[in-house]
């Protein structure tokens, strides 16, 4: 396992952090899964008020001594933002009691997705410092789903050392955020990239065969670990099996070999030859968009499906748009009124109205009968 710096917080974390979202089958499944992550040499865990009893079960497996001493792990837990001081202290008392731990190495304020969540924070910041000044957390980040926009403004905010970010080889809108933390000293921890970055644990066979013979998943670890600017990638196995694909790059270099080089520069030009005229190069001029219709994310979500046969990871995404609020905004395709509003905006003249109409023919998948119907 290799171990880099997370940014001004000086933490060494294991390039590999473990998400403790999936594993929660029962607590035996939780406590293996945990345990033999720490024994491979992951040192940074991650858990969540909202991901179940991940905290408590946790707390527990700390206090059995199963997987060391606290002293040698990293602990980050994440809260949503509140306007209230008081509340999200009480919060922080929560998981520590959860946790059955006096301290967070990192609190991470979770779901900063909109600027009212911004504004919360500033709101809050009392709480966050005393709790770093008595001791209960140790080290302050944000997790986002927001616009790029929002992302580099909370970094300018001072507030943070860290930031938990959506950044992969099939989604590099936040190139330039990556770019500001590292400016900054910040920590960057990568958020789930084998599944929200494109359910590379089930492939489809163009992309299998784009990638060999290395494994999709593989292969785009790679290029993340690549980039010495990024700290550590978040994966969360729902059992101690699933830890063996993406452990098995934990101790290569971080140079990219000529073979992994070729096999990337084969991803690059896929869409170029399958899309033409069609590819939406996510400039986002089109937006905003009238209907509130999020042009770019949609057009990415065709580009996959054409270029790589990722129908399945598309419309996974695609069905999110009107069901998951402020953590995917945004509403379907097939909202589009034909104003024409992004036409002129658009700087490759894209027939944006029909590729919208196409993509939620392709993503919208199959209707479901109502029950009462």
């Amino acid at each position: 396992m290799q171990y880099r710096r997370f940014g001004k917080t000086n933490l060494k974390l294991s390039v590999f952090s473990l998400g403790t979202m999936r594993c929660l089958a029962s607590e035996a499944v939780f406590q293996q899964t945990v345990t033999v992550a720490v024994a491979r040499g992951i040192n940074h865990l991650e858990t969540a008020q909202g991901y179940g009893e991940s905290e408590r079960y946790l707390g527990r497996l700390l206090q059995s001594g199963q997987i060391g001493r606290r002293s040698q792990l990293y602990l980050t837990t994440k809260i949503p933002p509140t306007a209230e001081a008081a509340e999200l202290d009480r919060q922080i008392d929560r998981s520590l009691a959860r946790l059955q731990t006096d301290y967070l190495d990192c609190l991470a304020l979770h779901g900063i997705n909109t600027p009212a969540h911004l504004t919360q924070v500033h709101s809050s910041l009392k709480a966050v410092e005393a709790a770093v000044a008595d001791g209960r957390v140790r080290h302050v980040g944000f997790s986002t789903h927001g616009s790029l926009a929002l992302i580099l403004a909370a970094i300018q905010t001072g507030y943070f050392e860290f930031v938990n970010l959506h950044y992969y080889y099939f989604f590099q809108r936040h190139a330039a955020a990556i770019a500001l933390a590292q400016q900054q000293d910040l920590g960057i921890f990568i958020i789930s990239p084998a599944d929200k970055g494109g359910l590379l644990y089930t492939p489809p066979d163009r992309l299998k065969a784009l990638c060999d013979p290395f494994s999709p998943l593989a292969l785009t670890y790679r290029w993340l670990l690549s980039d010495r600017r990024l700290t550590t990638l978040s994966f969360g196995p729902a059992n101690a099996a699933e830890l063996d694909e993406s452990l098995a790059v934990a101790d290569l270099e971080a140079t990219l070999t000529p073979a992994e080089m070729a096999a990337l520069a084969r991803l690059d030009q896929q869409p170029l030859e399958t899309l033409g005229r069609d590819r939406c190069a996510q400039c986002y001029a089109c937006l905003p968009c009238p209907e509130r219709i999020q042009i770019p994310e949609v057009l990415r979500l065709r580009n996959l499906a054409v270029a790589y046969e990722m129908s399945e990871y598309g419309q996974y995404r695609y069905r999110m748009f009107e069901n998951a609020g402020h953590w995917f905004p945004g509403q379907k395709a097939n909202r589009c009124t034909d104003c024409g509003d992004c036409l002129p905006r658009c700087p490759q003249q894209l027939d944006i109205p029909q590729l919208l109409r196409d993509t939620h023919e392709r993503l919208k998948g199959p209707e479901r009968r109502r029950l009462w119907g």
